[in-house]
């Protein structure tokens, strides 16, 4: 059986990837991990990036770029920063939809802004975390409205899906359509009580891929009989980004 090909969400190794991106993605590289997806550049020019990931044999997945780079103003810089490095993915990784009007500006932001990328073969997706699957104040489910008002991808957290209580699979399912990426993590869910828009989140602990409570072989066989990429997500440094997200890897060849 061939083995699976993982990316890393290069949040888990924020502990040394502001003044270590050449060492992290050759470390990443070394433990078997073939995509990478980054969460911020840290000033590094994108012709670095692009030779680093020449050098180590990685590609470029896709980046959590928040809202503020793709407005009407900076887009334009956006786009070129992912042509240099060769990425044709940005996921805006949440936002602020707090009042009504806060959460139609996001809904504008992303209809405007895939249109503008698409035209330079740049996708557009968004990132959720437990609190989309909740009304907040305004009675806004802002999952629902990122669904019915745009077509955007959805790159589903499984483990923020698995902590609001969601049937993951079942969702993953009745979503796959506007699914090419997935993130895979684990962890230990917030108490049955704290499951509402102000309390999800509370008491959530980060673990290694394979060593919470999430149904990760669930979801791996999942995406591959979807042809899904699965990218990793590892927030708890435990004792460093780099050892935390071997254990990962580690687990995972092991439902090969």
């Amino acid at each position: 059986m061939a083995r699976t090909e993982y990316g890393l969400q290069m949040y888990s190794l924020r502990d040394i990837t502001k003044d270590s991106m050449r060492m992290a993605l050759e470390k990443v590289a070394a433990m078997g991990y073939k995509y990478v997806e980054f969460a911020g550049f840290f000033d590094y020019m994108p012709e670095q990036i692009k030779l680093w990931l020449d050098e180590f044999g990685l590609i470029c997945s896709g980046t959590h770029t928040g809202m503020g780079a793709i407005t009407p103003e900076a887009i334009d810089e956006t786009i070129r920063y992912h042509k240099i490095i060769g990425c044709d993915n940005l996921i805006v990784p949440g936002c602020d939809w707090s009042t009504p009007e806060k959460a139609q500006g996001v809904i504008d932001g992303l209809n405007f802004a895939q249109k503008k990328l698409a035209e330079n073969g740049i996708r557009l997706g968004y990132h959720n975390h437990s609190r989309e699957f909740f009304p907040n104040a305004c009675g806004i489910v802002f999952e629902d409205k990122v669904k019915a008002e745009t077509t955007v991808e959805l790159e589903i957290d499984t483990w923020w899906a698995f902590n609001a209580g969601l049937d993951v699979i079942k969702f993953l399912e009745e979503n796959k359509a506007r699914i090419r990426v997935i993130h895979l993590k684990d962890g230990i869910p917030s108490a049955p009580e704290c499951k509402n828009f102000d309390h999800v989140h509370d008491g959530v602990k980060g673990l290694s891929v394979g060593s919470g409570k999430n149904i990760i072989p669930e979801i791996v066989a999942w995406a591959n009989a979807n042809n899904v990429l699965m990218v990793i997500e590892s927030e708890g440094l435990d004792p460093t980004g780099l050892e935390e997200v071997g254990r990962c890897i580690e687990y995972l060849r092991t439902l090969d």
